[in-house]
């Protein structure tokens, strides 16, 4: 503010005002606005000493105030003024914590580095921000998330061109930014990798021609589309560590070689447990894992064990009660497994390991439940044949003995019709075994329990997953070229990395999905001038606020306030 003095050249007299300039939201020319009028310098004479002293002391008192962000803010809206036409009003201010992690980890510094010898001309790391946060808050395509770019208050100087054009620097530069989040994650946070969980997911793509990447595989959603494979690895915080795209038709016990290889080459992380659930429990993983000096704690399927093993489990000889309707026991086995040579030959080798057995009186009543469906299935699919084929009855059909289809047509034979059974065999030998699951390990000096916490800590790595298909929307992905497509899986794990980085320092005391969502209502409107009213506040944002050193809770804020936030955010 400042105070203004316009001369009237008729009478020669001064006109004094309090002033405030500002530039203005659309024009983007400076307009100036009138706090309080004053009066002629003359009249003012009358009362004051010296009124241009007077009111410019004033003025400076009314400036250190505004600065002390301590002062009363009077807006008028003209009940007749109008939204200019494509102004983005509403921005959203909860993107400044996601900021904040990202350049505390130095992912601005990485790109901007890389990015200095080339001739391209965007600014890759602004793009990267964009795809980032807006894949956190609003995901979409990369079309709709250049066209909403505005929403934020960072500078969008580039084109929908450049976004696509930066897909190529980002994929050329993916391997390298995994281990560069890495270490500073080792840095920041104490990185724990003594244990590394892996598990694999697939993401499908609404195209019609498979490609070299792209294929027809076992899908996890049971989706005919063409898929890729996604295998992950994850600390013992929750905090992915690097990942790695297969195609689709790549089964997931065959993803874990070269993704244990990869980890091991390039991130230097010595000695290390890997936690996978039974998929990964091949005597080829088993045999890769020992060779590489590292342990394994795998899940081992009960039902489709062999009939000794089985006779183990059931055995109530050694089971320990830890609690009500828990049960548990163990033993050290020499197992002969599988292995493939390199000359492709098979081999018998043998490992010593420890195998926990466990048994949970409320996994034994979901399995029942989960089967419910299926078994009303096959009793209906028994009094009503011709109502199902091949197709019709999956799930359903193991349990019903004499069952046979037409080969051709998939439908059920007539004479099998009339001597359909349910198969009660099956079905008790089944219910034998339900709530009895089973681990195996290398590290035989763990106890029971230890082993059993170990292994359930792998919801971590299932609930990432949710996290990308829910919260940040990674599929159906529409993206064609190769490269492209491992772009857009770099962005979104450099967006599950800022997630669970902030739900870390949060204590865990919130999901990852409750923090997004506040992050997005987090947002402000343009009042006038340069002001921003804010609308929303709640205990996340106050604890996010708290660890990460910024205001969600002030209701009005200038234009100048919000950019001197966002400027310290990326001081790291």
């Amino acid at each position: 503010m400042h105070l203004k003095k316009v001369k009237n050249k008729k009478t020669g007299r001064t006109y004094l005002s309090i002033v405030h300039s500002y530039r203005d939201k659309v024009s983007k020319k400076t307009r100036a606005k009138t706090i309080e009028s004053l009066g002629y310098l003359d009249e003012l004479e009358k009362q004051y000493d010296d009124p241009i002293t007077f009111f410019e002391e004033k003025v400076k008192q009314m400036n250190q105030q505004r600065d002390s962000e301590k002062f009363t803010m009077m807006f008028r809206i003209n009940s007749e003024e109008r939204i200019a036409s494509g102004a983005t009003n509403r921005k959203n201010f909860g993107y400044a914590a996601l900021s904040k992690i990202y350049h505390e980890l130095g992912i601005h510094t990485f790109l901007i580095h890389r990015q200095r010898h080339t001739k391209n001309g965007y600014d890759a790391n602004s793009i990267m921000k964009l795809l980032v946060f807006a894949r956190l808050l609003d995901p979409a395509s990369k079309k709709k998330t250049y066209e909403n770019k505005d929403v934020f208050f960072e500078k969008t100087n580039f084109s929908l061109d450049d976004v696509y054009r930066s897909l190529s620097f980002f994929n050329k530069h993916k391997e390298a930014l995994q281990l560069w989040i890495h270490e500073r994650i080792k840095e920041q946070y104490d990185r724990n990798t003594s244990l590394v969980y892996y598990d694999v997911t697939n993401y499908y793509f609404e195209i019609d021609d498979p490609d070299e990447l792209r294929r027809k595989g076992v899908s996890k959603e049971h989706r005919p589309d063409p898929i890729v494979q996604m295998g992950l690895f994850m600390d013992t915080d929750g905090i992915p560590i690097t990942y790695g795209l297969h195609p689709g038709n790549t089964l997931d016990k065959q993803t874990l070689i070269p993704m244990l290889g990869n980890i091991q080459r390039y991130f230097s992380l010595g000695r290390t447990i890997v936690v996978a659930d039974k998929g990964m429990t091949t005597g080829d993983n088993i045999w890769y894992t020992l060779s590489a000096k590292n342990g394994y704690v795998l899940s081992y399927s009960v039902r489709s064990a062999n009939q000794k093993f089985k006779n183990y489990v059931l055995d109530p000889n050694g089971y320990r009660s830890i609690g009500d309707g828990f049960k548990i026991k163990s033993r050290l086995y020499p197992r002969e497994i599988t292995v493939t040579s390199r000359n492709g030959k098979k081999m018998k080798k043998r490992v010593d390991e420890k195998q926990v057995i466990f048994y949970s009186e409320k996994y034994a009543q979901k399995a029942k439940a989960d089967r419910a469906p299926a078994l009303k299935k096959a009793k209906d699919l028994i009094d009503t044949p011709s109502r199902y084929n091949k197709a019709t009855s999956f799930g359903a059909s193991k349990y019903v003995k004499n069952l046979t289809f037409d080969k051709k047509t998939g439908e059920i034979l007539e004479d099998a019709k009339q001597s359909l059974l349910l198969d009660e065999e099956k079905l008790k030998k089944e219910e034998a075994l339900d709530g009895y699951y089973a681990i195996i390990t290398s590290e035989y000096q763990e106890s029971d329990e230890r082993i059993i916490e170990i292994y359930r800590g792998l919801w971590k790595i299932e609930e990432s997953f949710k996290v990308t298909k829910s919260d940040l929307e990674s599929r159906p992905v529409y993206l064609s070229r190769q490269e492209h497509i491992e772009a857009h899986f770099l962005t979104c794990f450099v967006s599950l990395v800022i997630a669970r980085v902030l739900e870390q320092r949060l204590k865990g005391k919130y999901s990852v999905t409750a923090i997004l969502d506040s992050l997005r209502k987090a947002s402000c409107s343009h009042i006038q001038e340069n002001y921003y009213l804010f609308d929303y506040n709640d205990e996340i944002l106050s604890d996010i606020g708290q660890e990460l050193g910024i205001d969600f809770g002030k209701k009005c804020m200038s234009l100048g306030e919000i950019k001197k936030i966002l400027g310290k955010v990326k001081k790291g």
